[in-house]
């Protein structure tokens, strides 16, 4: 059976939905080596445009490079028929909207629910292919039940089509940390509060400005982490404060030793279809505050201290709740570290590789 997976993924800069894809990948690499007779029946195929940035290790996993070009042209005019004579598994919420034969995993659906959040052209794209794809795929997969939820109501996915699988926090655990991205931005290590996300104005930066300015007579920065890109977000309008340190894009390692080294991590997002940014900074043992919005207690349960997103105040009063108290910070850490261990890339690439199979046998 050849099964075919879109890597256009392997060309683009990691986020959640490109790490969600990269890791998959490399454990259904995994279980293939711990099971003959899947290496036996299923052929599996990256099909991936020219100019990749992501050289994968794997080993029953092939990857190859058609066409000359990229972008949205390439899913839906090459790739299709590079796969024609197998399944398609499209990981990262798009994919060719006229392949019958195809599995699509739509990470959430915000396009939809905060179109002032992204371009015109984006969001009007990503609804066009998002709904077609949604109709035309044999299975859905998604990260969670609030996704789900709006997958149903904006994209009108039966129910019954769609199947939520976890994501997983692994990576975080096998980085080394780069800890010399402390002393290059001249941070304490625990001395600062980490905010970790693209600049998506979902993300809800500025109320984490406003909200470190209110406290008073603090001796700690808040260190922002992340890219911005204009053709797919709005302007997050992040106002000015001296205590804020901008890092910009980080490398992992990077990333990990700023977890690592981070007093409290802050995250009040409005909108998440999963939310892995809060999974990995449990994971490296930060205390975390995030909004109870969206999918992010479903991810987070009792593990962390909850904000209201649209008050700066709340905002930061979580934070000098967290950053005056050592006791409530310790409780945290050990709540999230328990909570992080429920999640696994194992895990949800063992349930992802059977709703493959489910399809392939019906």
């Amino acid at each position: 059976m050849n099964i075919y997976v879109n890597a256009r993924f392997l060309t683009q800069t990691v986020t959640g939905v490109q790490r969600y894809a990269i890791e998959l990948i490399k454990q259904w690499d995994q279980l293939l080596e711990e099971e003959p007779d899947d290496r036996r029946f299923y052929s599996i195929t990256l099909l991936s445009p020219p100019g990749a940035i992501h050289e994968l290790d794997l080993k029953h996993i092939k990857v190859r490079r058609v066409g000359s070009f990229g972008g949205h042209a390439w899913e839906q005019l090459i790739l299709p028929y590079y796969a024609r004579k197998g399944l398609l598994i499209n990981l990262c919420n798009t994919g060719p909207i006229w392949k019958r034969k195809q599995i699509a995993t739509m990470h959430d659906t915000a396009v939809f629910d905060h179109p002032e959040a992204y371009s015109f052209l984006f969001r009007s794209l990503y609804r066009f292919i998002q709904k077609s794809l949604g109709k035309r795929a044999q299975r859905v997969l998604t990260v969670s039940q609030f996704s789900k939820s709006r997958l149903i109501a904006n994209c009108r996915i039966k129910e019954d089509k769609i199947r939520v699988v976890s994501l997983g926090m692994e990576h975080m655990q096998k980085l080394d940390s780069d800890r010399e991205m402390l002393s290059l931005h001249e941070l304490v290590s625990k001395g600062y509060v980490l905010a970790v996300s693209s600049m998506n104005p979902t993300k809800n930066f500025p109320n984490i400005v406003r909200a470190i300015e209110m406290l008073n007579e603090v001796d700690y920065q808040i260190v922002i982490a992340g890219g911005t890109n204009g053709k797919v977000f709005g302007t997050a309008n992040v106002p000015h404060s001296d205590k804020l340190k901008w890092v910009g894009y980080v490398t992992d390692p990077q990333l990990k030793a700023l977890y690592d080294g981070a007093a409290c991590f802050i995250f009040p997002s409005t909108y998440e279809g999963f939310g892995l940014p809060p999974l990995e900074a449990m994971t490296c043992g930060a205390p975390v505050i995030v909004s109870r919005s969206a999918s992010l207690p479903e991810v987070c349960g009792e593990a962390t201290l909850y904000c209201d997103p649209i008050d700066p105040r709340d905002i930061a009063e979580k934070i000098d709740q967290v950053m005056a108290s050592s006791e409530l910070r310790q409780s945290l850490r050990l709540k999230g570290l328990r909570r992080a261990a429920q999640f696994s890339w194992n895990k949800c690439a063992k349930e992802t590789w059977e709703a493959v199979k489910e399809v392939v046998h019906t």
